[in-house]
């Protein structure tokens, strides 16, 4: 079997998960406080040097590329453009930090502050999950306090009382991982941010990090080279069959 076989083979499943990552990527270029996704590629050996039959450098004529491998996935966490809505219950990190949620009993962190409150004053997620204060406890607006006011600092003021929301980060941003819903479950402990980097920002919402001309350039890019090693695939496939025709022919 030819070797250029498999190493087109290799091009056309690489390119064909940046295509899956680029085409989430663009679906979620709306989404408030998405996290685009990176496709880290990696060259790979050739076939006798992971069996150790050759050593990499060594210019031999095993020595040589065996293709290219998506080796990993990894999250994008850069801040997302600001937009002005002006909705009391919209708010907007600036710089580091998670919000910190609860769902179904195991405290997640997210990006995403398009929250809401429910009829008992409760604020919660666009999926109905408690936000948090930094003590652990929902965050809750009683109505009969009368309004409440969000500060810069992200506390939550009411007449006679004062909540902070919990912010958080991670002590690495390799030790959270996407759930879905905009969600990231830590794999470590976090630690709150402190007082004095606490930055809040009431009506606006922090956007999704995925640019939609961006992705769709890179969708183009990712298909076409996708077809370009489907095509080599044929060409070889071609090429076999008619070497193995003239051998038959000889027999």
């Amino acid at each position: 079997m030819p070797y250029g076989l498999y190493v087109s083979a290799d091009g056309v499943q690489a390119q064909n998960r940046l295509l899956q990552i680029t085409a989430n990527n663009l679906a979620n270029a709306t989404t408030v406080g998405f996290k685009r996704e990176l496709a880290v590629f990696q060259a790979r050996d050739a076939e006798a040097i992971k069996q150790g039959k050759a050593v990499a450098g060594a210019g031999s004529i095993n020595d040589i590329g065996g293709g290219t491998i998506v080796h990993q996935t990894k999250t994008d966490f850069s801040e997302g453009p600001m937009k002005r809505t002006g909705v009391p219950t919209d708010m907007a990190i600036r710089g580091e930090g998670f919000f910190l949620v609860r769902k179904d009993d195991e405290d997640i962190l997210t990006r995403a502050g398009n929250f809401r409150m429910t009829n008992r004053g409760e604020l919660v997620t666009s999926q109905g999950y408690s936000v948090l204060s930094d003590t652990g406890e929902p965050i809750v607006a009683d109505p009969a306090n009368g309004p409440w006011e969000l500060t810069e600092s992200g506390a939550m003021r009411q007449p006679g009382m004062s909540q902070n929301l919990a912010l958080v980060k991670p002590d690495s941003l390799g030790d959270l991982v996407k759930m879905g819903e905009n969600l990231f479950r830590p794999l470590a402990d976090h630690n709150p941010i402190p007082a004095a980097e606490r930055n809040l920002a009431g009506g606006f919402l922090e956007m999704s990090t995925a640019n939609p001309t961006v992705e769709m350039i890179n969708l183009i890019t990712a298909s076409r080279l996708l077809e370009a090693n489907a095509r080599m695939i044929q060409t070889q496939d071609h090429m076999l069959g008619g070497v193995i025709n003239r051998l038959m022919k000889t027999q």
